[in-house]
Formats: C-alpha cells, sequence, structure tokens
C-alpha cells in the first residue's frame, strides 16, 4: 500500500502546475474500486481508493487474481463473469456479492468492460460500487410494504386514495388488493380507468356521490356516503368513508376506506318491510301508506297533476266473522289482500289501515284509467271463493275514489275517498263510486 502511495504521490507532483488530465480525476475521485486485469484476470493496476472501497490493501490484491474477492473464489459468480466477458469480448454487467479482507460480505454492481487494441494482449477493466446500503435499505422498504400489504389484507374493506384536480376530474391513485377479493374488480384496471368503477353506479348514486364529493372539497370535513355499484354477480351497496386533503397545487385528496354493506342494508331493507307492513296480509300499513303517500302527492304537485286515491272496505265482514270465525276471517283479508295486490300495478301503494278496510294510490294515473283498474280489482275480488268444509263462501267490496290535486292534504284526500265510499255502500254495495264528473262503469248489481 506504501509503495502505491508513493507512485501515485510522485505522478501527482509530476503532474503539478499542469490541470489534471481526465482520467486522472475520474481515477482519484471515482466512489468505488477500479481494478485493471490482464488476460488471466491477475490485477495488475487499482485506483488509489481502492481499499477504503474494496476492503483490500492493494499489496494483498496486486499480482493475484480478482476472484479473490469472490464469494466462492472457483466457482463463484465473479469468475464466470470474467470468463463470460472474456470469451464473448463483450462487456458484463450485473450485482456481485464480494468478500472484504475482514471477512464481511458486500454487495457490488459491476462493470467489466474487455479492453481490446491492435497488437496489445487483452485487458479486462472492471468497475465496482457497493450498494450494500442500498439494497439493505430496499430490502428494509420491501419488509415494511409486505407488512403494510399484509395489514391492509386484513383491514375489513378496501383502502383507496382518490384525487380530484381542480378541473373537477376524479382519479384513483391506489386501491389495495382487498378490491379484487371482495368485488371482483381489478385495481390495476380501476386506476387506468377510473370510469371502471365508477361507471357502474346507477345514475342517482353517481350524482349524489359527486356531489358528496363537491361538499367535501369546499368544507374538507370527512366525507361517508352509501351507494350502489353493479358488479358481473348483481348489485352491492357499499359505503365509502375518506378524510380529505388539499395538495400543494390544488387538487384535493381522500384517503379513505370502500365497506361493503350489502348484507347490512339487505338486513335494514327486511326491517323496514316489516317496520311498514301489515302482519297479517302483507299490505303496507296505515304510517308507512301514509309517508309514501306524502311523497307521491308532492310529485304530482310538482307537476301540477292529480292524485287519484281510493278507500276499499270489503262488503258484510263482520257477518262473516261471525257466522263462519275469525279463521276465516283472516283468510278472507289475506285472499283480498293478494287478489288487489295482482289486480294492481307494482309501484301503486296499497295499505291496510284498519279492520277491513283498505287504501290504495293509483300513482301516475288519470281518473278514468283509475277508476278502470278499481273495477278490475272490484270483479277479481267477487271471484274470491273460500272453501270450508260444508260450503264455498264469497264476499265482495265496495270501493270509494277520490281524485285530487297537491293543494289538498292526504288526510282530506282520504276523506273524499271515505265519503265516496259511504255512498257505494248505500247504493247496494260491490260497486265503485267517486267524483260526480267522473264517467262511471256500469255498477254491479
Amino acid at each position: 500500500m506504501a509503495a502505491t502511495g508513493s507512485r501515485w504521490r510522485q505522478w501527482w507532483r509530476d503532474r503539478r502546475g499542469r490541470e489534471p488530465a481526465i482520467d486522472a480525476l475520474l481515477l482519484e475521485y471515482y466512489p468505488g474500486s477500479v481494478m485493471l486485469l490482464d488476460e488471466q484476470g491477475v490485477v495488475r493496476q487499482v485506483n488509489p481508493d481502492f481499499e477504503r472501497h474494496a476492503g483490500f490493501p492493494p499489496r494483498q490484491l496486486l499480482g493475484r487474481r480478482a476472484v479473490t474477492l469472490d464469494l466462492d473464489p472457483l466457482h463463484g459468480d465473479f469468475a464466470q463473469a470474467i470468463e463470460q466477458s472474456m470469451t464473448t469480448l463483450k462487456p458484463w454487467r450485473g450485482l456481485l456479492l464480494c468478500r472484504r479482507a475482514d471477512g464481511s460480505l458486500r454487495h457490488q454492481t459491476t462493470l467489466i468492460q474487455p479492453l481490446v487494441r491492435d497488437h496489445a494482449p487483452l485487458r479486462l477493466l472492471v468497475i465496482q460500487y457497493d450498494v450494500t446500503g442500498m439494497r439493505q435499505r430496499a430490502f428494509y422498504d420491501r419488509q415494511l410494504l409486505e407488512r403494510l400489504e399484509g395489514t391492509a389484507s386484513r383491514v375489513p374493506g378496501v383502502l383507496f386514495r382518490l384525487r380530484q384536480d381542480s378541473d373537477g376530474r376524479l382519479e384513483f391513485l391506489y386501491f389495495s388488493a382487498a378490491l379484487r377479493v371482495q368485488f371482483g374488480l381489478i385495481p390495476e384496471q380501476c386506476l387506468d380507468d377510473p370510469e371502471s368503477l365508477l361507471g357502474r353506479l346507477p345514475v342517482d348514486d353517481r350524482q349524489r356521490l359527486e356531489t358528496s364529493l363537491a361538499q367535501s372539497t369546499v368544507s374538507l370535513k370527512p366525507w361517508q356516503l352509501e351507494f350502489r355499484i353493479t358488479l358481473p354477480h348483481g348489485e352491492r351497496w357499499v359505503e365509502a368513508r375518506a378524510t380529505p386533503q388539499v395538495r400543494g397545487d390544488g387538487d384535493v385528496m381522500w384517503d379513505g376506506l370502500l365497506i361493503d354493506i350489502d348484507e347490512r342494508k339487505q338486513v335494514e331493507h327486511r326491517v323496514q318491510r316489516l317496520v311498514a307492513t301489515d302482519m297479517l296480509t302483507g299490505a303496507l300499513n296505515r304510517r308507512a301508506f301514509f309517508e309514501q303517500g306524502e311523497a307521491a302527492l308532492a310529485r304530482v304537485a310538482r307537476h301540477g297533476e292529480t292524485l287519484s286515491l281510493a278507500m276499499l272496505d270489503i262488503d258484510h265482514f263482520k257477518n262473516l266473522n261471525d257466522t263462519y270465525g275469525h279463521g276465516l276471517g283472516d283468510l278472507a283479508l289475506q285472499a283480498f289482500a293478494t287478489t288487489c295486490r295482482e289486480s294492481l300495478r307494482p309501484y301503486d301503494l296499497f295499505a291496510r289501515i284498519g279492520g277491513e278496510e283498505f287504501a290504495v294510490v293509483l300513482v301516475d294515473s288519470q281518473p278514468k284509467e283509475a277508476w278502470n283498474m278499481l273495477e278490475r280489482v272490484r270483479q277479481a275480488v267477487a271471484a274470491i271463493a273460500l272453501e270450508t268444509e260444508s260450503e264455498t263462501v264469497r264476499f265482495t267490496v265496495s270501493v270509494g275514489l277520490a281524485v285530487f290535486g297537491g293543494d289538498t292534504s292526504l288526510e282530506s284526500g282520504l276523506a273524499q275517498a271515505d265519503r265516496a265510499l259511504y255512498r257505494a255502500k248505500r247504493a247496494g254495495r260491490n260497486r265503485i263510486c267517486g267524483p260526480e264528473t267522473l264517467v262511471q262503469a256500469p255498477e254491479a248489481q
């Protein structure tokens, strides 16, 4: 080492007063080890800082084969790399695990460059740079990422990052692997094209999502929304929860969680149906009828239209109960409700509002159309036959129809229908009575 240092200092004194050549500067300041090998792989020259980077004093390596640095000097990767470069006369680039003089192992990125010159023996220029620290950091980062991904996989939902730019465009920056597991969607595809996910939302849900995000952008309050998403195996309910933050470029970013709440929503719907449904007949109960009826009345009021509402009452129901018992009376109520639902449209509101009294709101129906549907109900009810041990029991229904606008309350409309029902009973039952201006169908006798 002392001899090499002495030669280097002498070379430097000889050049004092002159601008150093670039090759000398490169050798002096290169942050790694440089070796010149002969055709036998023997080290002939090294750079001045060789010992610090390679871990071997030059005196221990000069005149010896470079594979002394190899983990396995006879059959290691270094030996194979040198042989390949000599055989092909092409550069070899790669990562080698080298042993220092103290026995420690270091990862070195390595370039072996054949030097082929006319009438000169083959030489190899070997340049190495220690990347052990970077590999250790990369290994640590990889372990940390694996732990984070393991944690993310145990989160009961899909982790995501969503960005909205200043033009209002939405872009997903991250999805955890749970997106594929829970919803069957490919994370990479949804990252490349946000519509792969957002395009699966129904129109009204998409509008609610965009509106709620806009509100969160302004308030910077946590964002939470329940919406539906159409998947290959059907529609599911999803809840999004996220916290917004404003970036330096003005974009807003949300970090949050997508949770599959379909099972919860199904339970909620079942509970709502139970709360809103008459247990015996399956029709809406009085409370649900008024809630949904008020909404229907508000819709017609916005459009300046009218609402058709009818009261239905089973004729002589008390006599039927007294004669055949409450068991048959319950069967009659159930058969009546089933027949009405089958005769009406799925979106019409049909409710039991007390005893044998029922009400129906005929949605989006003109008065004459409403009358015809009620006549169909009346005829279907008259055809019901309940078999007892001794006879067949039949019954009929009386109907009162009211037609009113949005300036009338639902209670007032129901009172009008009740008065029309009273007229139908006074007129002999098994018939429909309604507004005087309405052209009526022939009444049953």
